[in-house]
């Protein structure tokens, strides 16, 4: 990892850089699968799993007989702890429900909100060097707690033609009915558009590489909306010399184990801290199993050391990360001054891996610095809130002379008309 001390406020913005990630070159080799998917559906999908995935497929729908032999195939310990992280997830979901209340503006002017689910919902479940079965969770519970009719998941199979058995079983205990073998730009494509087997969709969730993520933008544009911009994951502990630097060290490297593009920051208060979390670093990654991916990840991250907290602070809310974990004598107060994160972890006992797995809260956040503008996924991502108003003969009389007045002033005559008449009706206009 790459050690800083006492930068400039001047240098904060190149320090601050994530990984490259220039999805916009890829656009050319994306717009031609999402092209021929729109065209040929089905036959599409197979063809680019062959060449892309290494398997022959048949059919793309999971059946129900390969549920059945995924839950037998996920052992009894790993079943609970999904249960558990569902049950948590849900509690967490439930909780924010929106409940619209009626609002007189004026006598007899009543206007208010409905939330109403998104129909249909399609989630992506990468494959890739690890299954990713807490993202089923993520996405599928929120969107059943929020009653969307049809819930779509799409996720590349093995080699053996078969979708991970624990990825089917977090699907079906998520309440998922309707998963596909399809992956990378071909299953973002295919719920944009529909094929013969898969279902067209309104809205796509969940994380992927670049292509995904070029893809995803590419049918954002105009023919189904998206959960938010995406990148690499990243995280960044926030520290004062109080931190214990083997649970800094742990932090920043279950972040980096992610994938080679992962960034892991420290930004702290004490150069003594900075260095025995470099050392221990060290002496962690020697343990891990994805040791090769997480040692080529902390080439793109940093352990800052700087002058106080508050500009330790300072330097968190330009960064915006995406887990911010903080590790400080009072880290209520600390957490207390952070605007800019997608989800915050407060003291020495609470790990980034309690929000990715099993707290509660949402691991699907955003990262290259859109904590500035986004929120990460809850139950209003599934949602969508219609207004409606209602008019009284009163309330018409009380606010129709300002809206014709507004009309005739912008040169729209025919909106002052729409209410010129109803005031004649009323008795108001003679």
């Amino acid at each position: 990892m790459i050690l800083i001390d006492y930068p400039e406020k001047s240098q904060w913005q190149e320090l601050l850089k994530r990984p490259v990630m220039n999805t916009e070159s890829l656009f050319g080799v994306v717009q031609g699968i999402i092209g021929r998917v729109k065209a040929e559906g089905d036959e599409a999908v197979r063809e680019y799993e062959r060449q892309f995935d290494k398997v022959e497929l048949t059919t793309l729908a999971v059946s129900p007989e390969e549920f059945e032999e995924a839950e037998h195939r996920v052992s009894e310990e790993l079943k609970a702890a999904i249960r558990l992280a569902t049950d948590n997830i849900a509690a967490f979901h439930a909780s924010q429900r929106f409940e619209g209340k009626k609002v007189e503006t004026r006598p007899g002017v009543v206007c208010w909100q409905k939330a109403v689910a998104i129909e249909k919902v399609g989630l992506y479940i990468p494959g890739g060097t690890a299954p990713l079965f807490s993202t089923v969770l993520m996405l599928a519970v929120p969107a059943r707690i929020a009653g969307c009719r049809e819930i779509v998941l799409c996720t590349p199979p093995g080699r053996d033609g078969k979708v991970h058995p624990a990825v089917l079983f977090a699907a079906r205990v998520a309440g998922v009915q309707q998963v596909f073998k399809a992956g990378g730009v071909q299953a973002i494509a295919a719920m944009a558009y529909g094929t013969q087997s898969i279902p067209k969709v309104y809205k796509i969730f969940g994380p992927g590489n670049q292509y995904v993520t070029a893809a995803k933008q590419l049918v954002g544009l105009r023919d189904v909306a998206i959960d938010m911009p995406a990148g690499p994951s990243e995280v960044e502990v926030l520290a004062d010399g109080t931190a214990d630097p083997v649970f800094v060290a742990a932090d920043l490297l279950s972040q980096a184990e992610h994938g080679v593009d992962s960034q892991a920051m420290l930004i702290t208060t004490s150069k003594e801290l900075q260095q025995a979390v470099k050392d221990e670093v060290e002496r962690q990654l020697e343990a891990l199993p994805r040791k090769e991916i997480a040692a080529r990840s902390l080439a793109n991250s940093k352990l800052i050391v700087v002058r106080s907290m508050e500009e330790a602070v300072d330097m968190t809310n330009a960064y915006a990360p995406e887990h911010l974990i903080i590790e400080t004598a009072d880290y209520q107060s600390v957490a207390g001054k952070i605007v800019h994160a997608g989800s915050v972890f407060l003291g020495s006992l609470t790990p980034e891996s309690a929000g990715d797995y099993a707290s509660g809260t949402n691991h699907t956040l955003p990262t290259n610095g859109y904590a500035k503008a986004y929120s990460g996924v809850s139950l209003d991502s599934f949602i969508r809130k219609m207004t409606f108003q209602e008019i009284s003969p009163e309330g018409l009389r009380q606010i129709g002379p300002a809206i014709e007045v507004m009309a005739a002033n912008e040169s729209l005559d025919g909106h002052k008309n729409a209410v010129a008449v109803r005031l004649k009706a009323i008795g108001d206009v003679k």
